[in-house]
């Protein structure tokens, strides 16, 4: 009896992602595994960042974009995870470039300043009120972007600093600095907002 060579494959656990990508480049249903592991994880993170609405489409592309690139990908690297959360990263800052350039447009159109909703609502993406209260949001959103980024990415993402260095490109020594300013700006902003 002859196997067919149509017969499906159990892609599990065994073979790390690096192989399932490689894999991918003459099987392109072999990358729906990659999508299987990472899927879920991400688009928490990204709902987190974005709201459930945005966090579909957002992971949707990223997965359109890795498959696209996948010969690219660096094959160095066992796990594909840093590099679904640097393409979605991406994809997240493009999103809110894209909301604020149309929060500006509208503010334009009706001749009224929109910046402090526009706050409110960047604040309501990242931290829902359930889940941290209104000082931490205020704190979150005082923080600068360079250093807001590693720490919902820590956070919110539950990588390391190593996974966030590969998705933001820095070095390791810069993620835990910039996390440490972080921590150490909402700690002030919240002692300050306590006592004050």
């Amino acid at each position: 009896m002859s196997l067919s060579p149509y017969l499906e494959v159990d892609i599990s656990a065994e073979v790390d992602d690096v192989e399932l990508i490689a894999r991918s480049r003459n099987q392109p249903e072999a990358f729906s595994e990659i999508f299987d592991r990472h899927a879920r994880r991400l688009r928490g993170y990204v709902a987190r960042r974005l709201g459930s609405d945005a966090a579909d489409d957002v992971v949707a592309e990223t997965f359109l974009i890795a498959f696209q690139c996948r010969n690219k990908h660096d094959f160095s690297r066992a796990d594909a995870r840093s590099w679904l959360f640097g393409i979605a990263e991406r994809l997240v800052g493009d999103h809110r470039r894209s909301e604020m350039r149309m929060r500006r447009a509208f503010a334009r159109s009706v001749f009224e300043p929109l910046a402090s909703e526009a706050l409110d609502e960047r604040v309501a993406d990242v931290v829902t009120a359930e889940a941290q209260g209104p000082r931490l949001a205020t704190a979150l959103a005082g923080l600068n972007e360079r250093d807001r980024e590693p720490l919902l990415l820590r956070t919110l993402g539950g990588m390391s600093c190593e996974e966030i260095g590969d998705v933001l490109d820095i070095p390791v020594g810069a993620v835990r600095s910039r996390l440490h300013r972080a921590r150490r700006t909402l700690r002030a902003a919240l002692d300050s907002a306590h006592t004050g």
